[in-house]
């Protein structure tokens, strides 16, 4: 599919002006084998739309012997959403799905009333050096479904709509975008969108959607002047319409959706608008009462503090 014929907008032009809310730069986090960028939950924001976690995996080269090893965990009260750039993870959960994400893929797992899940490495790939790239977030559920039955999805890449012109191509992951719409199921009214552009290239982004933001992958992206670099979370003002400039050849990710019914509490895996309900969730990976996850029930990632 073509994007629409819409005329350029202008760079710089009074629709844009002050149409950044907040750049917020992603904290590091060393997960083991390999350095997450976290750019949300933050200090400055804890929610974008539904989306109340926001990882850049990566890019990071594993040498022979080593790879992605999450031993299995648990959460409840979100949907984990897994999208890979590059290299490929082995995903396996409670409910019993065994699937390969790869490039353009997606994962889509609902915790609810709670799942446990695991990501690794295939084990045939440990002896040759590879990359892995992505991103992984979660989304919040509206509190009415917090406590819904666990579920998993997974998208291939031929299922998501692509447009493109001579120099934009855009994967609509989740939601409408430029009269689209994709068929991934999501509890609430979510924009996620893979966006490509060549050097020079503008792209218009329109107000449609109440909260919205661009997280700049590669390449440096202009807007009414202001020129950000890769590895920054941008944090698009309500009712603006802008225009994005590709300085370099870019990659960017723009998401966002309907705010969410009312703030989270987060602690560790776990996210829901009750405390007590956390601390159940709590007692209850201590316990054990959570599932195990079929062919990887062996070890686990316990409790944080406890010893």
């Amino acid at each position: 599919m073509t994007l629409p014929n819409q005329p350029d907008p202008i760079p710089g032009d009074e629709s844009s002006i002050n149409a950044i809310e907040q750049v917020i730069v992603p904290r590091a986090h060393d997960i083991g084998n390999f350095e997450v960028r976290r750019a949300l939950p933050s200090r400055q924001r804890q929610m974008i739309g539904p989306f109340i976690f926001w990882d850049q995996m990566g890019p990071a080269e594993f040498l022979q012997g080593g790879g992605i090893d999450v031993r299995p965990h648990p959460h409840i009260g979100l949907s984990t959403v897994t999208y890979l750039l590059e290299g490929e993870v082995y995903h396996r959960d409670s409910l019993g799905s065994d699937m390969l994400i790869k490039p353009e893929e997606l994962n889509w797992m609902t915790a609810g009333q709670g799942i446990v899940h695991s990501e690794r490495e295939r084990p045939e790939l440990r002896g040759t050096p590879r990359r892995l790239f992505g991103i992984q977030s979660w989304v919040a559920l509206p509190k009415t479904m917090e406590e819904t039955a666990p579920a998993f999805e997974h998208y291939g890449s031929g299922e998501m709509p692509v447009l493109t012109d001579e120099s934009k191509r855009v994967r609509l992951i989740a939601g409408s975008l430029y009269g689209q719409s994709s068929p991934v199921r999501t509890a609430s009214e979510t924009l996620y969108a893979d966006i490509s552009l060549t050097a020079g290239a503008l792209l218009p982004v329109d107000p449609t959607h109440p909260e919205r933001a661009l997280y700049t992958l590669q390449g440096r992206i202009e807007i009414n002047g202001d020129v950000f670099e890769p590895g920054q979370l941008l944090v698009l003002r309500a009712g603006d319409t802008l225009t994005v400039t590709a300085l370099d050849d870019a990659r960017l990710m723009l998401f966002g959706g309907e705010p969410m019914d009312g703030p989270r509490h987060i602690w560790w895996n776990f996210v829901s608008s009750s405390k007590e309900r956390i601390e159940q969730a709590k007692e209850d990976w201590r316990s054990k009462r959570f599932d195990s996850v079929p062919g990887d029930a062996e070890d686990f990632i316990p409790l944080p503090g406890l010893s």
